[in-house]
């Protein structure tokens, strides 16, 4: 498709001025937005024209710490630390090509079905990812599980590697970053080289920083320091670095965060599951920290649905905080969309003229946005963030090319994901069962 023309839908831009267009129209050629407004656009020969009426028109989400996962469900009622041991290190270390490409297509399948137009996947076996993301069509940052040898994850050799073999594919989608795993399993010269490797690749770095108070005191006692002042030590931090969780910040810590520029993914529902608390999360936004929005993994958190970790975002911190004034609608939208783009350094999370074509619409007849003052913003953003789910999810473009109409995924077939991510699970456990 070439040129696409979305009429007649409530536009919300999420642009610099906030614009929202109660019936308007978005124009994408090619991979970019060319033309975002009220009113209908008028079609050319040649355009395909979709009706958007009674929806809302939004740019996609963007999921900011995200694991592809094999074994949703599968013992899940353990803490961090225990369930990394007994079930999520063993089912990755087993995992076979095919095992890898249907857990992905299967994660990025719910995903897209839930509003996600991009994933920052920290996962093993890189290539078969690429190749899910691919083909199903949604846009994917890849960084590898990397951890010191005597873990038998990955190291930063395979993550070279799967740079030179997949990084750029499927037009520019599938990037291809540095991943740590996690303080525990790595020490301040694995951090050092892995800032090496980043720099020489012009690519970023994805790394879980003070998930739990256990990671802490682990630093603590190997290091004498914290994870976030171990990072900052060795180089890692920047503008280039996502940290996912970020727990237990301190404020050193969360001062070491904003002189770097380095960008934090919030993961609260995730957090909550866990046991791992509850992240100081206003402190780093006052701070001027730009914090985006993502599930983890949907074995640490059963949903990789974007509008339940949203609304996690707002609530958990206002009953924390005893403070209703906390993490508004409009604010938490932003993260989901505009932050968690800006992180990745992406031209996505709005629509405006020159951005990249990831756009998604949501049904607003729906029971979830009734009752419903039209074309209201604030009341919008109250059922987006409050009411809604992903099953509110309409249609999805990704880099201009429509991968769901309708809620049917176009460029795979949906049962037979669902068949083979399943029969891969049941493979894999068959080999860590004792």
């Amino acid at each position: 498709m070439s040129r696409i023309v979305l009429n007649g839908g409530t536009v919300l831009t999420m642009d610099d001025d906030a614009s929202v267009h109660p019936e308007g129209h978005v124009v994408i050629e090619q991979d970019r937005i060319v033309h975002v407004g009220a009113g209908d656009a008028p079609a050319q020969s040649g355009d395909v024209v979709i009706d958007t009426s009674g929806q809302l028109v939004m740019p996609g989400l963007v999921d900011l710490h995200y694991h592809t996962a094999i074994g949703k469900g599968y013992s899940d009622h353990l803490p961090l630390w225990e369930y990394l041991d007994t079930c999520w290190y063993p089912l990755i270390r087993n995992l076979d090509a095919e095992a890898a490409y249907w857990a992905a297509a299967a994660s990025y399948l719910e995903s897209i079905r839930c509003g996600v137009t991009t994933v920052n996947d920290m996962y093993r076996r890189l290539p078969d990812l690429a190749r899910a993301a691919r083909d199903i069509g949604i846009r994917a940052v890849l960084s590898n599980d990397v951890a010191l040898a005597e873990h038998d994850l990955d190291t930063l050799e395979d993550n070279l590697a799967a740079h030179r073999e997949v990084d750029g594919w499927g037009d520019g989608r599938i990037q291809v970053y540095v991943g740590i795993e996690w303080l525990p399993l790595a020490d301040p010269g694995l951090l050092r080289d892995a800032r090496a490797l980043a720099n020489e690749l012009d690519t970023g770095i994805h790394i879980h920083l003070n998930e739990s108070l256990t990671e802490v005191q682990d630093s603590v006692k190997r290091f004498g320091k914290r994870p976030t002042e171990v990072a900052y030590e060795a180089g890692l931090l920047g503008p280039d670095c996502i940290a996912a969780h970020c727990v237990w910040l301190s404020d050193v810590e969360i001062a070491l965060m904003r002189e770097t520029g380095t960008h934090i993914s919030h993961n609260p529902s995730s957090n909550a599951k866990l046991g791992n608390g509850i992240a100081r999360l206003p402190e780093m936004l006052n701070a001027g920290i730009n914090v985006g929005l993502g599930h983890d993994a949907a074995e640490c958190n059963n949903s990789r649905d974007p509008f339940e970790v949203m609304k996690f975002a707002s609530l958990i911190h206002r009953a924390a905080r005893v403070d209703p004034s906390l993490q508004q609608a409009p604010d938490v939208v932003r993260m989901a969309t505009r932050n968690g783009a800006a992180a990745l350094k992406h031209d996505t999370g709005q629509l405006a003229v020159g951005r990249k074509a990831d756009v998604i619409t949501l049904d607003l007849r729906n029971e979830m946005f009734t009752p419903l003052i039209h074309g209201d913003p604030d009341h919008i953003y109250s059922h987006l963030v409050f009411s809604a789910n992903g099953s509110c999810v309409n249609s999805s473009i990704i880099d201009g090319q429509v991968v769901m109409r309708e809620r049917r995924l176009l460029n795979l077939d949906q049962d037979e994901i669902l068949a083979k991510a399943n029969e891969s699970f049941l493979r894999v456990l068959d080999r860590i069962r004792p």
